[in-house]
This record gives C-alpha cells, structure tokens and sequence, in this order.
C-alpha cells in the first residue's frame, strides 16, 4: 500500500488548495430566483434548473420554488428537465425579477438521457444497445420495500433476494446469488467486496434520499467496462451537492413475518438524513446516514437432496422421515456418504444428523449502518474535483456453494475524482474486512465433529444397530435406536452447552478439520470467515471533440489491483509449503489488470443513422491479453422509430476467489484454478469426478446387498462407474452476443415501446467441479487399493474446483415494454421477458453451468401520481413461471410465484412531507428464489419524508 503513497498525497495537496484556485469566482456572485409549474399552476418539485453550457444548476424544492447562485454575466439560458414534461429553455437577461416558467406535459421518456451505454451522453432513444433507467421520481413511486428492489421491475432485469441487507443483479441468465458477472457501479465507483467476490447489493450504496437515478444495460458490456460486467452492469448515480441541497430526513417503520404460525410479525425499522449545503459558486459539500434493522428472511426448507431412492434404493422402507442419508437443503454438518455395513452383511449409506440453518444463524437480526459524503469543487475551466467517502456496515447471508452469515462486514471506498465535460479522471480505494462471519457448513461440520469424530460415530452406530437388529427390531426402529446411540452427548440446539461451542467454533479462522497422525482425535477446527482486503483503481476517459471532428471518439484507461492479506484460510501464503499454509499472515497476494479503449461514432444521411464501434484490450498479470470489441447501429425514423444492432464480444478473467482460494471447507477444499496451486495436489489429472465416487459407493453397497460378495469384489466389479475428473487449469471466460431492438414513441407521445433480443454464446465458462484424489495410486490405472481408497473418506483427498466447462454454452430470449399515458396521469407499464438455454452441450461436462433463470417472468404497474392533489399511488405485479436451479450447493425447481407491490403517498407541500403507506408482496404469498435461499413473505411499511431544500444566499 505503501507505493501509492505519494499518488495519495499529490492528490490530498489538490484537493486542500483547490479552493484558493477557485477564489476568483466569488466575485459578483447573485442569486436567481422562481417557481417552476405545471399547466394548471401547481408547483413542481424535483425539476432540474441548469445554466446552459455551464456546470451550475439546481433543483426545485418540494412546492417548485428554486434558487441558484452564480457569477455567469448576462444575458443567459436556463435549462429546465423534469421527466414526464417537455424541456425548456428560457432566458433571463437580469437578477431583478423573480421567474415564474411554466412546464407542460410529454411522454415520459421522449427526452431522456442515459449514459451507461457508451460511457457519455446521450438520447434513451437512440442507445446502441439495451439500456434501462429508473429517474429520481420513479424511484420516490416504487412500491416495492426499498428503491433497490425497484430494479427487479425493469425490462431484463431478474433481482435475486439473499435477505434484507444483501440483493443482486442478473441478466440475460446463468444467475447465482453470488454474482460474478454482473458489475455494479455507484458514481462509477465498483461496488464489491472483492473477497467475498461478490457486489454487496445496496449495503454500501446511497440512502433513499441520496439516490439520483439508477441505470442498468442488459447483456455483455465489457467492451467498455472491462472484467466483471460479462452479463451487464448498473450505475447508481447520487445527487450532486451543487444541485440538490438542503436537510433530508427519511424514517420508515415495517414488519415481516407474517407466518401463520403464531409468531408475532418483526419490526424493521429505517432511520436516513442527509444534508447538503454550496457556501459559495465554487464549494459544496454533502454527508448522509442511514441505520437499518430487522429480522432477515429465515432459510428453512426441508427438501431432501439425497432422498432413499438415490442412497440406499435397496431398502424403501428407508425413506422419508425415515431416510437415514437424509441431505436437507437448509440443513449443515450431514455432507458425506458414511458406509455402514451391519452383521447381516446388508450396507447402507448413512449421514451424520446435522443441524438446521435456524440453529446455527440464531434469531437471524440483521443490520446496515451507511455513511458516506463528498467535498466537491468547482474550479476555473468547467472542472469539478470532488472527495468521496463512503462506510458500510452490514449484516447478513449471501450463498455460493455453502451458505454465508454475514457480521460486522465492513467495506469502506475513498474516491477523488475530476470531471470535465470532455474527459473524467477519477481514482478510488476499496477495503474490505468480513468482521465475524462464518460459514454454515463447516460450522455444524465441527459442532457434530468436536463432540465425535466420523470414524467414532460410524463405530458406534454400526455396534448399536447390530445390537438392535439382534433384539430383533425392524429395520426403520434399528436405525433409529442407532443414530440415538451415535448421537448420545451431541451438542443440542437451546441448550448453554451449545450456545458456548457455537461461539467457540465461529472465533477459530481455520476450517481443518482433518485427524492427523499427531492428533488423530483433532476437533480445532473452526468457521470464521475472516477476509481482509483492499483494491485500489484509477480510470479516465477523454472525448476528443476538440480534436476530431469528423467524428465522436472517446478513448479510455483503467488500472486496477487487488491486495489481499492472507488469514491462512480462504486465502495463503503460496510461497510456503504445503504443511504451512495455514498459518496466517505471511506475503501478500497481489492480482492486477489493466485496459484500454477506444470508441469513435458516426452518424450518416441527416443523422438518421448512428453507428458506433469500440475496441478494448485488457491484460490481467496471470493470463495473456484480450481484445474486446463492440460494433453497434442505431437508425431513426423521425425521431420516433429507432431500430438498432449491435455485435459484441468480451472476457472475464477469474474473480479473486476463482483464481486464488485455498479453504478446506466441511473435509472438500475449495481451491482456484490457477496452475501453481495445484502443484503436488494431483486433483487435475489424478482423480476422480465426486459424483462418480458417490455413485460408485452406492453401486458398490447395492451389488453387496444382492449378490452377498466382499466389498473388495463389489468394488471391483463396479470399477467402471468411476469418472477420471481430467481437469485443466483455468483460463477466461469468453462471450460473443448479437443483440436487435426497437424503441419507438407513438400517438402524439403517449405510448413507448421497447423490444430487444438477443443470441449469446459463452465458452470457458468459469465453474466448480468437485474432484476425489486417493491418498496414493494413479485413477487412469487404478489398483483394489484404489478403489478401496474411494469406498472410505479418510483415505481421499476432496476437492472443488475451479476451472472451465469443456462445452460451448448458449442462450437467447427476448424482451418486450410498454408504457401508456392511458388518461391524464394515469400510466400502465408493462414488461415480459424470456431467456432460454440454447442446445445443451454438456452432458458429458461435469461442470454445469447453471442456466437458473425462468422462462418467463413479466411485471406490469398501473399508478398516477397525482390521482386527486398531493395523492398518487402505483401498484405492480410480478410473475415468473417455474425452473430448474443447478449449483454446487445442490439442484432442484424452484416454483412459479407471483406478488402484488402497492404504495399510496400523500404529499403536503407546505411542511414539505410526503407520507407513504405500501406493501411488498401485499397478499403475503410464501416463495423462494434459489435452492438453498431464504422463504419470503408479505413486507407492509410506512414512511415519512421531510425534504427541506434551501441555500445561503450571497
């Protein structure tokens, strides 16, 4: 860290004296003053005021009024926007008299403007690909719980709910919760927590009073963004304390749970206040906070993963309840198949009993502390250099192939940034700390080994079985008394015992667990997720308009490297031997990239069309360089018809914890996929695939049961269910994607229309394969030891993997929106989307990337924000057809649902408050979103939001 040093301190010297630079715009500063209105003469709030081709502007406060200071000599134009109405210019000669500018009426998206799709301005209408946007007003109306789930609403958008505190992006398919191909952007800041290799939702984001507006571009966008945005990406821009200024207090109070089971419903309260103040034309300044509480979404299902008919076919009456390798989806600590031969000669597969998640995560209260502010200042030149801040604290659970309890995380950002209407330089640090975690799994691994290791237990079920069936008990009755002889001391949930070695186990950051020679009896092992980390970017784009004029071209640089502390866990010291690994600290694990592009666009025949093309290059320090390009065209017909067709294709290079973990979790190591790792490990070409294994010791039990033969036999003659794994090291992901749309504006501005497709195809897709390496002996010529080796686990070497799909995956689907001023103010909006996996290949793949995406799924609102004076509603519905679900947590459907979302607000303008009465999910429908995911129910609110907008003068 010590390098950046003196960057950092350059950068604190501009920032300190930047204000003496800027002194010389003080003089003959005056202040303006008006009321912007509708056409019946209500006064509009949120309308922007800007002074054309300058960086001064404002916004109107809550009954339309507005103020701006500036030095700009006369005569000039205001610029006046507000979405839903027709922009205006209008031009003001003197200070003496106050304006009064009157709005009128127009499509709600005719004028706006995005910036996301070619990293500059430009019309909605005439993007080069896909793009969505939520504008500050949308975002006040969304009925939904939070303005972040308001996105879930959007054309292509598939919102994923890990809880509360934590919810994430997908579009266009292969979704999991922890998404490493959609980027999220907050003032084009990235949102991640790059060890945990995951954006963290909105749990470091803006507060609902600092949000500007939000835009997401569907697809692959890496020709422009780099690593990470292979799916798409979004940008969350907050407000500007030039413009928007003044004392914002935000409080909601909410309840959850509604179970109909007897327990009370749960308070979630939310606390945000944010202030804003410009002492002069040249410096503003804004700080925000915001507290949230409550009670997560509890992840209970009791699904079977491993039901009889798969375990132990021979016996159905060993099934359901009664299932003795019972594999529940929320249940932790019952991993691995324990063979367990009785006196009989019948084997059976068994499982530890484990315990359920509700157990481990306690009474699931969660929290999100947010602070974050900025200095910013307006020099000579049209500059604006700002410092950012920004500090959160969360708890919560998220889930990639175990589940996560998230505590006391922290991620906090630094950013100094410096904007000009022609280029943007802007440097940011991110540091990470994942305070108390855990994780689920080796947390019940160990609670069920601390009191008995796998080998005592097999012995004691195994002796207590025989005794039972010798007393001539039926089989279901045996079991039974064996497992309760098995489990005789285990720590039991409610009890102080248990409490007290939960507690213990979450302090110990080492998930080993393995007996050793020395220590054959070893139960140290722990379930901290303890990760530390810190990743430092610096990226400018510059628009060459001064210097080439024939046409648009924008060149851009970033440079980014992550550092991470080794904690001896999830994360080493590779310099050392194998046997030390595990101790923390050491040298540092450095992983950098950097790229560059170039984008020129052209419009021909009276600008009706416009086409665009960019090419990037990124080199990562582990992989060679990849060249990324994007060719685009959009044609207009009469500004209202817009066909466009864009080509592209792009990379993703390994995330941190694809490329570098290191982490013995529940006996089966999570390892990444860079060749040095495996060195003297073998799991590359010296194994087997865990499926096969776990195939193979049922086939082995099964001939045992039927033809009464050894186990040596039996093994011998099922030899050929074993699959070599034949694993490469890892490489980048690739994607190629073809997308065509059209967006028109029809009926004198009444009625948008929206439709995109797409066709993509990804090769190299990055996955976990799980991988069995014997203790010794070659698996491409395997010996009785061998198989022995694979029929008893304390003679393996388990492994996950991560590397690439030997397939070519595709996928296409198609999205359609419309949005109608039907009458007045009231508008009706609806989407539908469908994604579907093209020809599947991968059958013989043991990689499987996991589609996880419905069909179908489609949203439709109907609201009117002023519907009678100062009163609007807005109500959505939201529906997805059912599909399958495939990760390494487990597989299976998750069901069609669909919920209902309502608000109604009141506004009164004088005190400037806007109270808000809605529901999220209003008919208290119960469904999950992924296997292994929390169950959701109804959420009711209300809020209060004073917004009190003023200036000092002079």
């Amino acid at each position: 860290m010590y390098k950046f040093l003196p960057l950092v301190k350059y950068l604190f010297a501009i920032l300190v004296f930047s204000p003496f630079f800027a002194q010389a715009q003080l003089n003959g500063s005056y202040v303006i003053e008006g009321k912007i209105a509708d056409d019946r003469g209500s006064g509009l709030p949120g309308a922007s005021i800007q002074i054309k081709g300058t960086s001064f502007g404002t916004t109107t406060d809550s009954i339309g009024h507005f103020s701006l200071t500036t030095n700009t000599k006369f005569p000039y134009k205001l610029v006046i926007r507000l979405i839903g109405y027709q922009p205006q210019e209008f031009e003001v000669k003197s200070s003496n008299s106050k304006l009064a500018i009157q709005l009128y009426t127009q499509s709600l998206l005719v004028n706006e403007v995005v910036v996301s799709a070619s990293r500059q301005q430009e019309k909605l209408l005439r993007s080069p690909v896909t793009i969505e946007k939520l504008d500050i007003r949308a975002l006040k109306e969304t009925p939904s719980s939070t303005f972040y789930d308001a996105l879930g609403n959007l054309k292509g958008v598939q919102m994923t709910t890990a809880g509360l505190t934590f919810k994430v992006f997908n579009t266009r398919g292969f979704n999991v919760p922890n998404n490493f191909r959609f980027m999220q952007l907050v003032d084009g800041v990235d949102n991640q927590a790059a060890t945990l290799g995951v954006p963290l939702g909105n749990a470091i984001g803006p507060t609902e009073l600092d949000i500007s507006s939000v835009e997401v571009t569907p697809g692959a966008s890496s020709a422009l963004y780099g690593m990470n945005a292979i799916n798409g990406m979004s940008n969350l821009t907050t407000k500007n304390p030039f413009t928007y200024q003044g004392v914002s207090v935000y409080q909601k109070i909410a309840f959850n749970h509604f179970d109909g089971n007897g327990s009370s419903p749960k308070p979630i309260t939310e606390t945000a206040i944010r202030y804003a103040q410009s002492y002069a034309p040249w410096f503003a300044w804004k700080i925000n906070f915001s507290y949230m509480e409550g009670t997560d979404w509890y992840a209970d299902n009791r699904s079977d993963f491993n039901p009889q008919t798969k375990a132990n076919p021979d016996f159905p009456q060993l099934s359901g309840a009664n299932n003795i390798a019972n594999d529940g989806w929320n249940k932790y600590g019952d991993n691995s198949n324990i063979q367990i031969i009785d006196k009989d000669g019948r084997a059976y597969n068994v499982r530890r009993t484990g315990y359920w998640e509700k157990d481990l995560a306690g009474d699931y209260k969660v929290r999100n502390t947010k602070v974050d502010g900025s200095l910013n200042f307006r020099l000579p030149h049209k500059l604006e250099l700002s410092y950012a801040y920004r500090y959160g604290l969360m708890d919560g659970f998220f889930q990639r192939g175990n589940r996560i309890g998230l505590r006391n995380v922290i991620v906090q950002n630094h950013k100094i940034e410096l904007v000009h209407p022609d280029f943007t330089l802007r440097s940011y640090v991110s540091i990470e700390n994942t305070g108390d975690s855990y994780n689920m799994n080796p947390l019940a691994d160990n609670l069920e080994k601390s009191f008995k290791t796998d080998k005592k237990w097999q012995a004691d079920y195994t002796a207590a079985l025989n005794a039972a069936l010798t007393n001539s008990s039926d089989l279901v009755a045996a079991h039974q008394a064996a497992r309760a002889a098995a489990d005789q001391g285990r720590f039991t949930p409610g009890t102080a015992a248990f409490d007290a070695q939960l507690a213990k186990i979450k302090s110990v950051n080492d998930w080993d667990i393995y007996p050793t020679s020395k220590n054959p009896e070893n139960t140290t092992g722990g379930a901290a997720l303890l990760q530390m980390s810190r990743f430092y970017h610096t990226e400018g784009t510059w628009n060459l308009r001064k210097y080439v004029h024939f046409m648009d071209v924008l060149v851009g640089a970033d440079y980014r490297t992550y550092e991470i502390i080794p904690d001896g866990n999830n994360f080493v010291d590779f310099s050392q031997p194998l046997d030390k690994r595990s101790q923390p600290g050491g040298k540092h694990i450095w992983y950098g990239k950097y790229g560059g592009f170039v984008q020129g666009a052209k419009t021909f025949f009276n600008d009706a069309l416009k086409v665009t093309a960019s090419l990037r290059y990124d080199k990562n320090e582990q992989f060679e360089g990849k060249i990324n390009p994007r060719i685009a065209a959009v044609y207009s017909i009469k500004d209202k018809h817009n066909f466009r067709l864009s080509w592209q294709n792009g990379f993703r290079f390994p995330s941190l914890f694809e490329a570098y973990s290191f982490v013995n979790n529940g006996q089966v190591r999570r390892v990444g996929g860079l060749a040095f790792i495996e060195e003297g490990l073998g799991y590359f070409k010296n194994s087997y695939l865990t499926s096969s294994v776990d195939a193979f010791g049922v086939a082995v039990n099964k001939t045992i049961n039927a033809e009464h033969i050894s186990k040596d036999a039996a093994a011998a003659k099922n030899a050929s269910v074993l699959k070599i794994a034949n694993l490469d090291p890892i490489v980048p992901e690739e994607i190629h994607s073809f997308e065509g749309g059209y967006k028109a504006v029809l009926f004198n501005n009444k009625l948008f229309i929206d439709v995109d497709g797409y066709y993509s195809t990804y090769k190299h897709f990055i996955g976990q394969v799980e991988a069995v390496v014997p203790t010794s002996g070659n698996v491409n010529n395997p010996d009785a030891s061998v198989l022995n080796q694979m029929l008893d686990k304390s003679l393996q070497s388990r492994y996950r993997v991560w590397t690439n799909s030997k397939s070519t995956v595709n996928n296409y689907g198609f999205a359609v929106a419309v949005t109608y001023d039907i009458y007045k103010s009231f508008t009706v909006s609806a989407n539908a989307n469908y994604n579907k996996l093209g020809q599947d290949k991968t059958k013989d793949d043991a990689l499987i990337p996991g589609f996880n995406t419905p069909d179908w799924f489609a949203n439709v609102s109907f609201g009117n924000r002023n519907v009678l004076p100062n009163l609007g509603f807005n109500v959505v519905w939201h529906w997805q057809n059912t599909f399958y679900w495939q990760n390494l947590f487990g597989n299976g459907d998750v069901p069609a649902y669909s919920t209902v979302d309502a608000q109604v607000t009141y506004r009164v303008p004088k005190i400037k408050t806007a109270f808000k009465l809605g529901a999220s999910n209003l008919f208290n429908s119960s469904y999950f979103q992924y296997v292994g995911g929390p169950t959701i129910r109804g959420l009711y609110y209300f809020s209060i939001t004073f917004d009190d907008v003023f200036k000092k003068k002079g």
